[in-house]
């Protein structure tokens, strides 16, 4: 069954995307990421552009982060006031990321831009999950714990002003990196199609020591204020947010999502990061041969504003 994506410019089979979606629920249900850093990439290499693919993304995301949060609130297990600092970074992040996006489209390198970031980045991210993926499948092959403690404040933090005191977290820190954290992941969100949800959770346990009982949910209630925010700004801004398109990967997400539940519980912890550290670095890997392959079509067709 053909339909045709108005924005994307595209008629493509439903269930393809359909399916795609599905495969990135599955795989976000079972590692319990948000699954932006795959799904981007898989539309880019199905054929869509990588413009409308960023910003078709920030939609699917706050869906797939709404319903999770939302239980996560009536568990009380949101801190409110580390969320609000991290939205009021985020926010920031989210208009510059906007702005960037658009000017890097207009030059006319924002393909370029998003696949270099995304080698860059991913392969990055992957290295140092893979790493710590490996340690600690070693330690449980020799009967050890895997020691996955949060760590010290660095003395830095401890002397920065502007200190703030989170109850629910039962913190007493500076507001600055709070601010800075979300703002650059609202910044990467918007430019590259990313919840982010993988970096923030790591951030707020290791930098900040924000408590696992409400880690994930505060995460998500930054997700869902940012990438909405960011999903109002792409269409107001550029009008690359294909609706239609969004529905099939949010329908299918929802399907695949709770298979992919049911096998992660299944799994030990460090197979869950072995085989998610495999699969950002094989994108990043994907995303650098298209760097050295030659194009389909060596010349495209663009209109340029302003001429005339």
């Amino acid at each position: 069954m053909q339909l045709y994506l108005p924005i994307a410019e595209l008629t493509v089979n439903i269930f393809v995307y359909l399916g795609m979606g599905a495969a990135v629920g599955f795989i976000s249900g079972m590692f319990g990421v948000g699954g932006g850093f795959l799904l981007t990439p898989l539309l880019i290499f199905s054929g869509i552009s990588p413009a409308v693919a960023v910003a078709t993304v920030t939609p699917q995301i706050v869906a797939s982060s709404t319903s999770a949060a939302i239980s996560y609130w009536r568990r009380r297990m949101i801190d409110p006031q580390m969320t609000m600092f991290l939205i009021v970074g985020g926010v920031t992040g989210s208009w510059l990321g906007v702005r960037v996006f658009t000017m890097l489209r207009s030059l006319g390198q924002l393909d370029v831009i998003i696949s270099l970031s995304y080698v860059t980045f991913l392969g990055l991210i992957g290295g140092l999950m893979l790493r710590e993926a490996l340690r600690s499948f070693l330690r449980a092959r020799r009967g050890r714990p895997s020691n996955l403690r949060r760590g010290r404040h660095h003395n830095w933090l401890l002397g920065l002003p502007f200190k703030v005191r989170f109850r629910r977290s039962k913190l007493y820190v500076s507001v600055i990196p709070v601010i800075l954290l979300g703002l650059s992941i609202g910044f990467l969100g918007t430019v590259l199609g990313i919840g982010g949800g993988f970096i923030m959770v790591p951030a707020l346990i290791y930098l900040l020591r924000v408590p696992s009982n409400v880690v994930i949910g505060t995460s998500l209630g930054y997700i869902l204020f940012t990438m909405a925010l960011a999903t109002v700004l792409h269409s107001l801004e550029n009008g690359a947010v294909d609706l239609m398109l969004a529905c099939l990967l949010i329908v299918g997400g929802v399907v695949g999502a709770q298979f992919g539940a049911q096998i992660g519980q299944a799994m030990r912890g460090d197979q869950l990061r072995l085989f998610l550290a495999l699969l950002v670095l094989a994108v990043a890997l994907r995303f650098l041969l298209n760097l050295f392959l030659p194009p389909a079509s060596l010349y495209s067709i663009a209109l340029l504003q302003g001429i005339g």
